[in-house]
């Protein structure tokens, strides 16, 4: 004899229907996510374009020194001072570049910081609105209750 399968939808449909979720808060979060990604992705792509042009820049001042000083000279001793003057350039225009390097992550630093900050606070604000939405319903579901003996 074959036992009848108990059906589970119906089971299961009670169980969702006794617990509702409330989809717009999702919906909220993941719009708020979403924008919060976009604000991050903007900075590290303004860092990362700025970065590109400060070593196009570095190449482009490290090849017009080079050329300087592969230039054929008159007597041999200029040899050495294109080299000397190449590497004093080149040193003090590294840490020039460096610097300029250093701006830039910092500005990232301090850009996500801000946006970090901005998003703890409103993640706050949502926190405390949500309590005190829960707290209201709640005081009013105890009120039913109480009530309905």
């Amino acid at each position: 004899m074959a036992a009848k399968a108990q059906d589970f939808t119906a089971i299961f449909k009670d169980m969702t229907d006794a617990f509702p979720v409330d989809t717009k808060a999702m919906e909220e979060q993941f719009k708020n996510q979403t924008a919060m990604a976009e604000k991050m992705s903007a900075v590290a792509i303004d860092a990362a374009g700025k970065s590109a042009e400060l070593s196009a820049k570095w190449t482009q001042d490290t090849l017009a020194k080079v050329e300087a000083m592969s230039k054929s000279k008159a007597e041999p001793a200029d040899y050495a001072k294109a080299m000397t003057d190449f590497a004093s350039a080149s040193a003090e225009t590294a840490a020039e570049h460096m610097a300029a390097f250093a701006e830039i992550a910092k500005k990232v630093q301090t850009q996500t910081m801000e946006l970090v900050m901005a998003a703890g606070k409103d993640m706050s604000e949502d926190m405390t609105a949500a309590a005190k939405k829960a707290q209201t319903e709640l005081t009013a579901a105890a009120k039913k209750a109480t009530a309905a003996k």
